[in-house]
């Protein structure tokens, strides 16, 4: 699989990453033998770039990566994701608080290190912008990890324009990771535009549109009981049927095309531009093998034209408390 640059401070990575989370959390079922058995997989198709996060699990997710890639940890590239710091003293039990303070980097960097079996992460996102901290003050306690060769590159996840320049002025940016898939396009008004114009690279996370472009269920009752997404405004009871009749169209080309339709989605979005890398993450080989199969894929004038036409999907990618948490 070819190799795509992040950034311009010297990142390459797989073209078609390897989202991790739903291989521990949100996502039903998991089989952490299997998932390995995918990671491994993966970089025997080419693809190396991994992305987990101390929040999945928590800190489960980190575990079960440095499993995976034991032996043969410099043939992969590891981005990891602190700043949504699990608060056990809450006062109605353990929350999730956003935490950018110098002294929360430091200490979630060494964790991180160690449930990963490393001596760096290759690219340490924060995982949600604290508007309670400066940006510079976060950015500047990872500018010190980076020279303590602790990281080698840092980016920023779901953050603003603005909080972007200030965070890229304080220390160059590699990657900003944002949803990104036929079904969430608003990135594109201002947030890359700007990443483009800095030189700072995008890894975009749910590139199926979790799932929902995937053509691999038919309604949220396919989902386990558990799944996080059952919670999610994408696939309320009304909004899930409506929302995957949308995709019936990708379902379509798809065919046509004599591809799957998650290879046609992430086709779309690898077809954006040589600066934007998808993680799709799944925890079956079945579907990794198949996903990377988009990397193949040659999108026409006229598929890119139908899928233009796409209407926006019903609700929005998060509920109250998760939207109020992005493009800070």
């Amino acid at each position: 699989m070819e190799q795509r640059k992040l950034g311009t401070q010297g990142l390459s990575v797989s073209a078609l990453g390897l989202g991790c989370m739903g291989m521990s959390a949100f996502y039903g079922a998991t089989d952490e033998a299997e998932s390995i058995a995918a990671i491994r997989r993966g970089l025997e198709l080419g693809i190396n770039f991994l992305d987990t996060a101390e929040l999945y699990g928590p800190y489960t997710n980190e575990e079960l990566v440095g499993k995976a890639v034991a032996g043969r940890r410099d043939e992969y590239v590891i981005a990891t994701k602190f700043g949504v710091r699990i608060d056990l003293e809450g006062p109605s039990g353990p929350r999730r608080v956003l935490d950018g303070s110098p002294e929360n980097v430091r200490r979630s960097i060494d964790a991180s290190l160690e449930r990963l079996g490393t001596d760096h992460v290759d690219l340490y996102f924060q995982h949600r912008i604290d508007p309670g901290v400066p940006i510079a003050e976060t950015v500047g306690a990872l500018g010190e990890l980076v020279a303590e060769g602790k990281v080698r590159y840092i980016g920023l996840s779901e953050a603003a324009p603005e909080t972007i320049r200030a965070a890229h002025a304080a220390h160059p940016l590699t990657a900003v990771q944002t949803e990104y898939s036929l079904f969430t396009r608003e990135l594109e008004d201002a947030v890359l535009p700007t990443l483009r114009e800095l030189g700072i690279g995008l890894v975009a996370y749910s590139p199926l549109g979790r799932g929902l472009l995937s053509g691999r269920f038919e309604s949220r009752e396919d989902l386990d009981a558990d799944d996080w997404r059952r919670t999610q405004p994408r696939f309320g009871d009304e909004n899930a049927d409506r929302n995957l009749a949308l995709a019936a169209t990708v379902k379509e080309i798809a065919g046509e095309k004599g591809v799957t339709p998650a290879q046609l989605a992430l086709a779309w979005v690898l077809g954006r531009g040589d600066d934007v890398v998808p993680i799709p993450g799944t925890k079956r080989r079945s579907y990794l093998e198949q996903n990377a199969g988009a990397a193949e894929v040659e999108l026409t004038d006229e598929d890119l034209a139908r899928l233009a036409e796409l209407p926006e999907p019903v609700g929005e990618r998060y509920d109250a408390d998760g939207m109020r948490a992005i493009n800070l």
